[in-house]
């Protein structure tokens, strides 16, 4: 299995292999240094690819689901201006999601959070600042972001927060020693939207809908026009194939909340 600790021990492995054979037997370093190459680009790409669950196991669908239902969810959030407008649509076709939301966002919406819970939906961490260094803090730092992040949404609403989505989808060994601490269970997801990217909401609703089956977990941003154009497609789309958007809990049989 390809995750942190496996590839570590093998890559220790041929590195002594290595130094043993550079000093019996002259082999020249460059196959140490390009034996470091190689692990960097593995580790880098696994931290990276929340797919990969490389160092820790995120829930990414339900491909043994026996129900016509997928999950859609929302990263970012709440928003202002694009959180209500999501909210409508998904009432107006009957659909149910699940919202990530920053701590510091939750802070500034209650009342946005409050009219998802009401409406239906549920709600999870993913983190408090969202920062573009999160992926470089301390396991500590990295608990105090999500227990800031609960511990507001618990003072909002009574609830504890289980599900946790990474920032950025990117995983480390101090996150993963954050999530166990904290006894959160990790979702990640199978059908990547790309609509914080540039490309066209053609393109993001073929993504999307490509090959799409019961148990997929779709990821989508509550932050943009562009999602609202491709979320109503995309609804539209899942009526005509009989299927159906749950909660993520609901979908995996997973405890919300704690």
């Amino acid at each position: 299995m390809l995750n942190f600790k496996s590839v570590n021990i093998t890559a220790s492995v041929i590195f002594i292999g290595l130094i043993v054979c550079h000093y019996f037997f002259s082999l020249s370093l460059w196959y140490i240094v390009l034996l470091m190459v190689f692990w960097f680009l593995i580790t880098a790409l696994g931290s990276g690819l929340i797919g990969w669950n490389y160092h820790l196991k995120a829930i990414l669908s339900n491909a043994s689901t026996k129900t016509n239902h997928v999950s859609i969810t929302f990263d970012d959030g709440p928003n202002s201006t694009f959180t209500p407008q999501v909210l409508e649509l998904l009432k107006k076709h009957h659909a149910k999601a699940t919202f990530f939301c920053i701590g510091k966002h939750i802070e500034n919406h209650p009342d946005i959070v409050k009219n998802i819970l009401d409406q239906g939906h549920t709600i999870g961490n993913h983190t408090y600042s969202h920062a573009n260094s999160f992926g470089f803090l301390s396991t500590e730092n990295v608990i105090k972001e999500l227990q800031k992040t609960n511990s507001i949404v618990q003072n909002q609403t009574g609830l504890k927060l289980n599900l946790y989505r990474p920032a950025f989808g990117v995983t480390n060994p101090n996150i993963a020693r954050a999530v166990k601490a904290l006894k959160l269970t990790t979702i990640g997801w199978n059908k990547r939207s790309l609509d914080t990217t540039k490309i066209s909401d053609d393109a993001i609703f073929k993504r999307i809908t490509t090959n799409l089956k019961p148990g997929d977990i779709i990821l989508l941003h509550d932050t943009s026009e562009k999602t609202l154009i491709v979320l109503e497609q995309l609804l539209l789309f899942l009526q005509q194939q009989n299927l159906e958007s749950v909660t993520v809990d609901s979908l995996c049989k997973i405890k919300p909340y704690a």
